[in-house]
């Protein structure tokens, strides 16, 4: 969903647990009883270890919302988003996590797909060329696409690389143009291929086989 104002935010937030903000981390977010993590300055990276101290002080006593709010998002690596993953299976009835981010196709899907995710909206929203190779990106444009019967051909091209991260980004991409899409059209006729990418994404990360997965989950 867009918003327009960053004075939204604090409303935004009282209705949900998770929300992802695509928007410049630059940008001040006034929230009372909100607690920040930033990258280390010397890395510019959030590791697991700044992650698993930053969400242990979520207090199970807080009657009142109390927000975590981590930018920019996509300074932490996989563990450190797999760590914050875990911290939303069971979260506290006040804590609201929030992450704020300019490239959402940084993210794990499948920290995008239990988020709320809320695009800025300014003259060049969603209007940033993704920064992936042009093999990529066309394959991406091909599976958000594909009719069925063209499903074994495209998956054995992606697969074709035999390298399981180079699958990941392919699909990776996909996600995030359906997810511009999306944004931009508003049409909920894309969530349902949307829905679908995330489960191959996530399955291929799971170690499980590229080529089979682009067909059965795609179907």
């Amino acid at each position: 969903m867009f918003f327009e104002n960053v004075d939204q935010i604090p409303e935004i937030a009282k209705n949900t647990n998770f929300a992802i903000f695509v928007m410049s981390p630059d940008t001040p977010i006034k929230l009372k009883n909100a607690l920040y993590l930033h990258p280390d300055p010397k890395t510019n990276k959030i590791t697991v270890d700044m992650v698993r101290e930053f969400t242990s002080l979520s207090n199970t006593k807080q009657t009142k919302d109390q927000y975590f709010i981590v930018s920019p998002a996509d300074a932490m690596n996989e563990a450190a988003e797999n760590a914050f993953l875990k911290n939303l299976e069971e979260p506290n009835e006040h804590d609201v996590f929030i992450l704020v981010t300019k490239n959402l196709s940084a993210l794990l899907p499948t920290i995008i797909s239990r988020a709320q995710v809320y695009v800025l909206k300014t003259k060049d929203t969603l209007s940033s060329k993704i920064d992936v190779t042009e093999d990529i990106k066309t394959l991406a444009k091909q599976l958000i696409v594909a009719k069925n019967r063209e499903l074994p051909k495209l998956a054995v091209q992606i697969s074709g690389k035999k390298d399981r991260n180079y699958a990941l980004e392919v699909v990776g991409t996909a996600v995030d143009m359906l997810y511009k899409t999306f944004f931009l059209t508003g049409d909920t006729k894309f969530l349902p291929r949307l829905e679908k990418l995330i489960t191959l994404y996530e399955n291929i990360k799971a170690n499980g086989h590229i080529k089979l997965h682009i067909v059965a989950d795609l179907c």
